[in-house]
């Protein structure tokens, strides 16, 4: 059994079913025409489609965890962020994560970069040592490669497992009608979707022969 529960700043579509493993999906970005978005929810529909054992895969909107300017002294000022507090909460309960990566002159987009900030000072290793797929696409040819760079070099210091990447460049040709039109490109992103589903099909294996040995 598979579902896919998105999250939306106006609307909720929820599909609820008794689920083994959850992945937690976002665009860093907030942009409401966001093709990060596009492709991160697209990646949760494949995974749950191609898995064999019970996978929701639950898609966040990132505007729906906002959060002041982080400073050292609005710190000092409020605290804790809520919406970053919320957005923990989200990555603790999650079994692994899709992450697509918005570049923003080379980097993070800045609605990301402040809420990773924000939640790094909550905890550090933000993302529990989990499996993660990374992915981001761009209007240009290099589909966001220095961000991913970026993130390839850093998430793993806030315990990202980062299990696979892939980079769609030129979004606005390659994505069309709500897939990835070309077949080498498809193909490449089925690898990567399919190495990361794979480190869930060792954990149900390893789950499998606990129970199995515990029941002798």
């Amino acid at each position: 059994m598979t579902s896919v529960t998105t999250t939306e700043t106006t609307t909720t579509e929820t599909t609820t079913t008794e689920t083994t493993t959850t992945v937690v999906a976002f665009a860093a970005s907030t942009s409401t025409t966001s093709i990060n978005k596009q492709l991160v929810t697209f990646a949760a529909n494949q995974l749950t489609s191609v898995s064999e054992k019970a996978v929701s895969a639950k898609v966040l909107d990132l505007n729906d965890y906002l959060c002041p300017l982080f400073s050292e002294d609005m710190e000092k000022a409020i605290g804790k962020a809520e919406s970053a507090e919320a957005f923990l909460t989200e990555l603790q309960a999650a079994d692994g994560f899709i992450i697509s990566l918005a570049e923003h002159n080379g980097n993070f987009a800045a609605a990301f970069k402040n809420l990773y900030d924000w939640t790094s000072r909550l905890e550090r290793k933000m993302f529990g040592d989990k499996p993660m797929l990374l992915l981001s696409t761009s209007p240009g040819q290099f589909g966001g490669a220095s961000v991913m760079q970026i993130a390839q070099a850093g998430f793993p210091r806030m315990g990202a497992n980062i299990i696979s990447q892939f980079s769609l460049p030129r979004f606005h040709e390659a994505f069309v009608d709500g897939t990835i039109t070309d077949k080498t490109q498809y193909n490449d992103f089925l690898a990567a979707l399919h190495a990361f589903q794979a480190t869930f099909k060792a954990t149900f294996q390893a789950t499998a022969r606990h129970n199995t040995d515990t029941k002798q």
